[in-house]
This record gives C-alpha cells, sequence and structure tokens, in this order.
C-alpha cells in the first residue's frame, strides 16, 4: 500500500482511534539520522487520535559513555547486575536521551513529558549474585500516564524505576514496555530497533503466533540472533499478558512505523496472541480490493482480466481472507446447478502472504460449500498455477468437455487454452 494513499489509510483509523500504542525504542534509534522522520510518524499517530507513549532505550549511550570514561559497565541492558558506576552511566545516558526525545517532540508540534511512572524495586540476589542496582518492575502509575494521555501528552519513559524511598534502579526497558502495554491495555506494542524483525535461521519472520514463537525460543532459542532474543521473549511475555499484537521493525527505514501499522504488509515482524485470520463473503467496498489484489496476477497473464462491472455482477459468489480486517487473498465459487458442478476462479493470495497454507484454505474452504450446495464436481480453469492445484488440491487434469455448455462456450471464446482441472466431490 503506498502511504499517499489515503483510502488505504482510513480503513485502519475506527480500529486504532483513542487506542494506545507503546513505541519501544532502542537508544540507537534516538540518536539516528532518521529518527526525526520517526517522530513525523508519531506526529501522525496523534493526529488520528491515537494515543502513544515512548519508551526507550540506553544501551548504546551507555557504551559510549563508559568508553569515554574508560570505564567498563557491569551490564548495558539492565538485565545483569548493575554496580554503582553503571548506575550513574545509566542515569547520564537516559537523561541525556530523554531530553533529546523532548526537544524533538517540540520539533514537531507534540507535547511531551518525562516521567517517573515506574515503581520498582531490586531484583535482588539471584543464583548467588547481588544484583545491586537492578531493578524489577513492580508497578506502573497508571493514573499518571492515563491524565497525560487525556491531555494530548506523549510519556516519555526512561529505563528506569524508582522506589519509595527514592532510590533509583536501572531496568530493562523491553521489561518496562511490555509492563506498561499491559498496565495501559495496549493494543499494539512496537519494539523500533535497528534490525529488520526477527531473524530465525536467518529467514525474517512476517507474521508468527505467539505460540510458534514460545516454542522457538523453548526449543531452537539458538536460531534466533543473540540481539533478537530480548525483543522475542517480551513479545512473548507481551502477547501473554494481554497485548494482542507486538510488532519488531527497523526504526532506520523511512516512514516504517507508518508501513507497519497501515498496511498489510508491514515491514518487519508481527506477532499475534489470537487467531486474526477469516473468511468471508466479499461485499460492495471488496471490489477495489480484489482489483488491486489481482492486479499483478493480470498482468503476468496468471488470471484472467475482470472489470468492476464483472467483479460486481457475481460478487456473492467471491470470498475474501483476511488478516487484521484487511483483504490479503481472495477466491470465487461460480455455482452450475443444472451440472451440479461448481468452478472455483480466482484464486490469488497477496505475495507478501505466500507460503503461510493461505490457498489450501481457501481451496478446502470453497469445496466445503460445494459439498454443503450438493455439488458433486469442483471444476477450476488454470495457464499457469496447474500443477499447485494438482499437488496441493487434490485435483486431476480433465478436458473441456467436463466444463458445463454455458462455461464451455465462454473458454473457447477467450482463446486462453487454459488447462481444465477437476475434483470429484463424493
Amino acid at each position: 500500500m503506498k502511504l499517499t494513499d489515503l483510502r488505504g489509510i482510513l480503513q485502519y483509523i475506527p480500529q486504532f482511534r483513542e487506542k494506545t500504542f507503546i513505541l519501544a525504542i532502542d537508544g540507537a534509534i534516538v540518536t539516528d539520522e532518521n529518527f526525526p522522520t520517526l517522530l513525523l510518524d508519531v506526529a501522525v499517530l496523534r493526529s488520528l487520535n491515537i494515543r502513544v507513549v515512548l519508551v526507550h532505550g540506553a544501551s548504546a549511550q551507555i557504551r559510549e559513555l563508559a568508553e569515554e570514561k574508560s570505564i567498563t559497565p557491569s551490564n548495558l541492558d539492565g538485565s545483569g547486575v548493575t554496580d554503582e558506576a553503571t548506575l550513574k552511566l545509566a542515569l547520564t545516558a537516559a537523561n541525556r536521551l530523554t531530553h533529546e526525545i523532548l526537544e524533538a517532540l517540540s520539533t514537531n508540534d507534540l507535547r511531551g513529558a518525562s516521567t517517573n511512572v515506574i515503581i520498582a524495586h531490586p531484583t535482588g540476589i539471584i543464583q548467588g549474585v547481588d544484583q545491586q542496582f537492578t531493578g524489577k518492575v513492580e508497578r506502573v502509575d497508571t493514573e499518571l500516564l492515563q491524565s497525560l494521555l487525556s491531555q494530548g501528552v506523549v510519556p516519555v519513559i526512561p529505563p528506569l524505576g524508582f522506589d519509595g524511598d527514592g532510590r533509583t534502579y536501572r531496568v530493562n526497558s523491553d521489561a518496562v514496555a511490555v509492563a506498561v502495554a499491559e498496565a495501559l491495555k495496549a493494543v499494539k506494542l512496537i519494539f523500533i530497533t535497528a534490525q529488520d524483525g526477527i531473524m530465525v535461521q536467518g529467514r525474517i519472520m512476517r507474521q508468527i503466533p505467539v505460540a510458534d514463537l514460545e516454542s522457538v525460543l523453548a526449543l531452537q532459542k539458538s536460531d534466533i540472533s543473540p540481539e533478537q532474543i530480548s525483543k522475542a521473549t517480551h513479545a512473548v511475555q507481551a502477547c501473554k499478558a494481554g497485548v494482542p499484537r507486538v510488532h519488531v521493525i527497523n526504526g532506520r527505514v523511512d516512514e516504517g512505523l507508518l508501513a507497519e501499522v497501515f498496511s498489510n504488509e508491514g515491514i518487519g515482524t508481527l506477532i499475534y496472541a489470537n487467531d486474526y485470520q477469516q473468511i468471508r463473503r466479499a461485499i460492495k467496498k471488496d471490489v477495489r480490493a480484489i482489483q488491486m489484489l489481482t492486479k499483478k496476477a493480470v498482468e503476468a497473464d496468471e488470471l484472467v482480466k475482470r472489470t468492476r462491472a464483472v467483479i460486481e455482477k457475481s460478487l456473492p459468489d467471491f470470498f475474501i481472507f483476511e488478516i487484521d480486517k484487511n483483504p490479503v487473498a481472495c477466491v470465487a465459487l461460480h455455482v452450475y446447478p443444472e451440472q451440479k458442478k461448481a468452478e472455483l476462479a480466482c484464486l490469488y493470495v497477496n505475495p507478501i502472504h505466500e507460503n503461510r497454507g493461505i490457498g489450501r484454505k481457501l481451496i478446502a474452504f470453497v469445496e466445503t460449500k460445494a459439498r454443503e450446495a450438493g455439488l458433486n464436481e469442483l471444476i477450476t480453469l488454470s495457464t499457469q498455477a496447474f500443477t499447485y492445484f494438482q499437488s496441493k488440491g487434490g485435483f486431476s487434469e480433465g478436458t473441456p468437455d467436463d466444463l458445463p455448455p454455458g462455461r464451455r462456450e465462454k473458454y473457447e471464446q477467450s482463446g486462453r487454452h487454459s488447462k481444465v482441472l477437476v475434483k470429484k466431490l463424493k
């Protein structure tokens, strides 16, 4: 989807308006040259009445400060021992970054506020080792956050926690983001990193159910690159805590945040907590989506061209496969009751969502519909994908004589010489 296509963006607004997004931004992204563009994306979200909370890390800045002062930090990300020297580095780095974020928000006419909403307690002694100034989130001051959000203010939360005695602790920013997302009942937690998403065995995972990611972490943890383990682990925690969608994206991609939020394809990894897919009957507003979905296949002569009028005329025959209420695939079932046959037509899956079994799900769905209608035979025509229908759908090659008379006439007129494929339903 082109981000300039307002009609495409507008379909998402009703489901996101007045909802809360948590943006967990790595420290390296805050100082990246693309950060001002990222905040422009945040400004767009705010203009659409989407509530935004920024949680930032500081690992990159702690490392730089440590090198300047010739200090070896006890840990960088708040997940190990934090000695006094490292805590001082974390305080300096976090405060600098928070200030830079507030300055950048002001540049975009956004009101922001640094907050001390993370109430923490010491992590304590783990396996005999005192974690010193490393903290663990005890609770989140949701009342303060809700007050700020209701006033249109963007809360900025550093990777620091505070206890009732005024002591400060270094807290892992990913853990902070999960705690805030759970407390505010956010609909999205978006980890903005320097990586393109979560890679498993060198391949980026575009969409993955939380159960599958949890299984990978338990059984194939070494298949995930070390720098992505924390994001994967906390994504699982967030989903299990009630956050329906967690994203991991590259913050250095221009307009990447908008592309992730306002398009079917996205740019990174989506981890989802429930089944977000469905097949439904097409309605009038889907006509354009069907045309856009099948455009490339028509240009490649994989599918026959269908005008808007043609699609509208047979719209009750079309079905849409949705992901998060967005069409990513389509299929049609044309019934010939006199011959007790039906034709599976216009099967197409967006290339971004290929190899996920969507095509087979649509074939099985159409086959079930045909059986329920008491039909005996399912046919389909194909010029390029006939081996797919044979191997995945159980079709066998037939002849034009297998087509109903009216369909046979259109077949001859088209001149496409498509292969005729047949599947007996009994």
